[in-house]
């Protein structure tokens, strides 16, 4: 036993995140230096009803408790302590979507999650009227859609929410959100770290118009930026997240985020000229700017870090899902064969195969459009494989398509940036899933945007030690001043890190595979409507 980590964990000097991500709810304790003590782990899944991407919100809550015990289970198993207190909780989930509560708190429509598409109408009107980009995702263009449609829940709104925010509001009873989970709620204002209030209220006469009374202040919830006080956890939250009752009520928590935030925090991404590249189920890159963009456009969100600066996103819906099923018939293959192959050697192995491979695919090309695309502006998904006849078909060129193709999109999105806009940028840390596999996706990656890419110890750590790093900043007062002198003195000082830059022929064979990709949306397009079976 640790005595020293047992020592700390008894007297709560601890922090907490927790993030509901897509496929996995996660869970990680730290220590005030964000030194991982524990994790714990709930495996869940989306599900497409009547048309609608969705998770129960019921799910949610027994995937969360489920976390926790596991977590809680591991303290219990690797320090012989139980867990009692804790410095600060942190909730962090997927961004965006739409959570509509009435005034008794009861969920009036189904929860419409990022991946859902079907907002188009109001985010062009909404794009218009705020001379801002307004992605289909946004929770502002998801309620303006409901009004639109006509669903008759619309004026029994009392609350709307992301994720985080409900999750925080079911643990606190707060009605608050973090500013960079806020930011995919509505635009905000950095300059008084805000929704922006002429945008609000010229939502407010757009609804007023519609025959509507909602506010857009009264329903969404309050912003909040990294180390404000964010609510206390109440005795009903406590059993919510333990149901053994072992947990003390009364634990700090910090503003609930996104996993744009939490991924910042993760990678120490927070100051001009630096960004991140979250990959996983959904891909987007992150990069803070010096300056606003010259125009508005479409396929880039402007966002906010967890402290409120402005930074510009390239968010693709669709990221490893693919990938992952292609891995997994692999593996599929190997039981059939009778070869003993855990899915982390395969993932391994043909990662590093793929590397093997002609740097522009050999002419292969691989949409993993599960779900619409807002990037590429298609509704619907189509995951779809593609090769000429004369193309170089062979395992390490096809696992090297389905790479390249996992930030196709997010691709198209940082061009506009780097190409268009000239945003300096002189690295760009890789986090998540994806890199866990040393040195293939961060080398690929830096071959698609023609720049240095590092990855930390703690890239596989992801969203719920960012998370976990916000609760530790606002747990231990703030000692070190700014969130970012936090994380340069304290979190990032002495971690190690590894930085790649893809060689220039590495970079022209992404670019031969990008114009193919951006060809071969007609193909995409034309299987949308093909195939509806």
């Amino acid at each position: 036993m640790d005595k020293s980590v047992a020592t700390v964990i008894t007297e709560g000097k601890t922090a907490l995140g927790i993030e509901l991500g897509s496929t996995r709810i996660k869970g990680v304790l730290t220590d005030y230096e964000g030194n991982v003590l524990a994790v714990g782990f709930h495996e869940w899944e989306n599900s497409l009803v009547n048309g609608i991407w969705t998770y129960s919100l019921e799910d949610a809550l027994n995937g969360l408790s489920d976390c926790y015990a596991n977590l809680k289970k591991e303290v219990s198993d690797n320090y012989q302590v139980t867990l009692k207190k804790i410095g600060a909780i942190g909730i962090s989930a997927m961004m965006h979507g739409y959570i509509a509560l009435d005034k008794d708190d009861r969920q009036l429509a189904p929860f419409q999650t990022w991946r859902n598409t079907n907002t188009t109408a109001a985010a062009d009107e909404l794009t218009e009227l705020f001379n801002y980009n307004i992605p289909l995702r946004w929770s502002v263009a998801h309620l303006y859609q409901r009004l639109l449609d006509k669903e008759e829940h619309v004026e029994k709104i009392a609350s709307v929410f992301t994720l985080a925010a409900w999750i925080h509001y079911k643990l606190t009873g707060c009605k608050v959100i973090g500013i960079g989970d806020g930011a995919g709620m509505f635009p905000i204002d950095s300059e008084i770290k805000d929704y922006d209030q002429k945008m609000a209220d010229k939502f407010d006469a757009l609804l007023s118009s519609k025959g509507s009374k909602l506010k857009l202040r009264e329903v969404f919830p309050k912003i909040l930026v990294a180390g404000d006080d964010a609510g206390k956890l109440t005795a009903e939250g406590s059993k919510l997240l333990d149901k053994t009752g072992d947990l003390e009520a009364g634990i700090p928590l910090c503003p609930p985020e996104g996993d744009a935030g939490t991924g910042m925090t993760a990678t120490n991404s927070v100051a001009p000229r630096f960004g991140n590249l979250s990959a996983g189920t959904s891909s987007f890159a992150m990069v803070v700017l010096e300056k606003q963009l010259s125009k508005v456009y479409r396929e880039i969100d402007m966002v906010a870090t967890p402290s409120g600066f402005p930074c510009a996103m390239s968010h693709a819906n669709n990221g490893t899902t693919d990938l992952n099923a292609w891995i997994m018939m692999f593996k599929e293959f190997c039981d059939l064969m009778g070869i003993k192959a855990d899915a982390g050697e395969l993932y391994y192995k043909l990662y590093n195969h793929a590397l093997t491979g002609d740097k522009d695919c050999g002419g292969l090309l691989s949409y993993g459009y599960y779900s619409g695309e807002n990037i590429t502006f298609i509704n619907e998904g189509r995951p779809l494989f593609a090769r000429m006849p004369d193309s170089r078909f062979n395992l390490a060129n096809f696992m090297r398509a389905n790479l390249y193709t996992s930030l196709g999109a997010v691709k198209l999105g940082m061009d506009i940036l780097l190409k268009d806009e000239g945003v300096k940028l002189e690295q760009i840390l890789g986090h998540g899933g994806l890199f866990k596999t040393p040195g293939v996706m961060q080398r690929i990656l830096s071959a698609a945007i023609n720049t240095p890419v590092a990855v930390m110890e703690t890239a596989s750590e992801g969203g719920a030690w960012g998370i976990a790093l916000l609760a530790a900043y606002l747990a231990d007062g703030k000692k070190d001043g700014k969130l970012e002198d936090f994380l340069n003195n304290r979190i990032f000082k002495n971690l190690k890190g590894e930085v790649i830059m893809a060689t220039p022929e590495e970079v022209e064979g992404f670019e031969t595979f990008t114009r193919h990709y951006v060809a071969g949306l007609e193909v995409e397009k034309a299987a949308i409507k093909a195939m509806n079976w």
